[in-house]
Parts: C-alpha cells; structure tokens; sequence
C-alpha cells in the first residue's frame, strides 16, 4: 500500500469495515433491482442531467469504474500483486453528486495469484456483473457499458503519470498492455493508452454520451471516440484534453 499512497494519493483506501449509511457495500449494489445501485444511478441522474437512462448508465459506469477497483490495478502495476477487492470486502462512499468520494476494504489482504486474479476480483466478479445489470436495467448496450469499464480501469495507469511523484510512463503502458491484452469483456478492443506530453492518456473507441447531459452539453470528453484520433492525440499534446463540439 506504500507504494500507492506515493504514486496516487487520490486512490487512497480506507481499512476497516466502515459505519454510517453513506457507505454501501459492493456485493448489495450487484443485487439485481438491489436499492444501493438505484441510489448511484439516481445521484447521477440529478447530478449531470441526464436526458436518458441508457446515457445514465453510461456515466455512472465510467466515473464508477475510474475509481472503486483502482488501488487494486494499480497495486498489481507496481507491486505484481492482487489487492482482495472482493465485492463483499468491499464499500464505496458515493459524491453527493456522481462518482465515488472513498473506497474502503474491511481488510486490507492480498489473495495468492496474479493476472488472473485480478481479473477475476476486479472484471468477472465485480464491474462485468454490473455492466450486466445496467444493461437489464436500461437500454446502454454492452459494447458501450464494457467501454465504460475500460476507459476506468485505464484510468488507475494513467493517472500515476500525472502525480508530483509518478512511475515511468513507458513502464505503466507495458503493464497495461499486459493487463488489457486478454482481460474479459473484449477491453482491448474498446481504447489503448498512448503517451502523449510525457503522461499516459486514454482513446476510447467508444462514447459514454456525457455530452448529452446539461452538465456535459457542448462538450466532448478528450478520450472520445466521436473526434478523430490524430485531433485527440494533438489536443493532449497541447494540454488541451476537452475539445468544444
């Protein structure tokens, strides 16, 4: 956890089971029509504006995915081993508004395995299912929602290259690439992680329609898919990372 707190202090998880209703524990928001996902759906919703229920789940995914199975990505970057973020040692906090404000594990434990771990704790056990479930909930199609979970977990890598103290870029990329070569859900083939101004930087391949909200109208992510790859990768170059539609 050292080596965490030194590369990416916003990724900082809490040890310990903890109290208060603002907590809710992962394995209850995977509950098919469970209230704790409605919640997260809802702050979302009131928080962006939202015009749909598909682009809903869209960015609830994407912000979601960006923050709850990051320590455990990159952990397993840096250090080669598997955080157990299990879903029922799991709790997230959400923002009042959308997106997580804390993490926290009941204990802080390493499960025995590597990749293939990982990808059960974080994919097969965790944001697969609920991509699943969002898709059963609301009319986002599973392309788009796995898209959501990609540019997520890609989040983890590149944002150690932005940190006062960051891990080499080209280092990060190569685990990415090791990470996203044969993840479930077909990741690879939704975005790659190019280097671009020194720092890690994410093209999705697909939209997750935040700019049809009133939060987001007008805007494109950087990452998006709907401006051509050589504009995206000239707008990081420039430190430009939104481009106005």
């Amino acid at each position: 956890m050292t080596a965490l707190a030194r590369y990416a202090p916003r990724y900082k998880v809490e040890v310990g089971e903890p109290e208060g209703p603002e907590w809710l524990r992962v394995d209850r928001i995977l509950e098919p029509d469970g209230p704790e996902l409605t919640e997260l759906l809802k702050r979302d919703y009131d928080a962006s504006g939202h015009m749909s229920a598909h682009a809903n789940a869209l960015s609830l995914l994407s912000f979601y995915a960006g923050r709850a199975p990051a320590a455990a990505l990159l952990l397993w970057a840096l250090e080669g081993r598997v955080l157990d973020i299990r879903p029922d040692n799991l709790w997230v906090r959400p923002h009042d508004g959308h997106g997580l404000a804390a993490v926290a594990i009941r204990s802080a434990r390493f499960l025995p395995g590597g990749l293939e771990t990982l990808y059960d704790v974080v994919l097969r056990q965790h944001l697969l299912p609920l991509s699943a479930e969002l898709h059963r909930r609301t009319s986002a199609g599973v392309r788009q929602l796995h898209g959501g979970v990609a540019a997520g977990c890609a989040m983890g890598f590149c944002a150690a290259t932005r940190e006062r103290e960051t891990v080499s870029p080209t280092y990060l990329l190569d685990r990415w690439r090791t990470f996203v070569a044969k993840a479930p859900g077909g990741l690879a083939r939704l975005g790659d992680i190019e280097i671009a101004a020194g720092k890690l930087v994410y093209l999705r391949n697909t939209c997750c329609l935040y700019f049809t909200s009133e939060a987001g109208t007008g805007t494109l992510c950087g990452s998006c898919c709907l401006t051509p790859r050589d504009e995206r990768l000239a707008a990081y170059e420039a430190g430009r990372p939104i481009i106005t539609v």
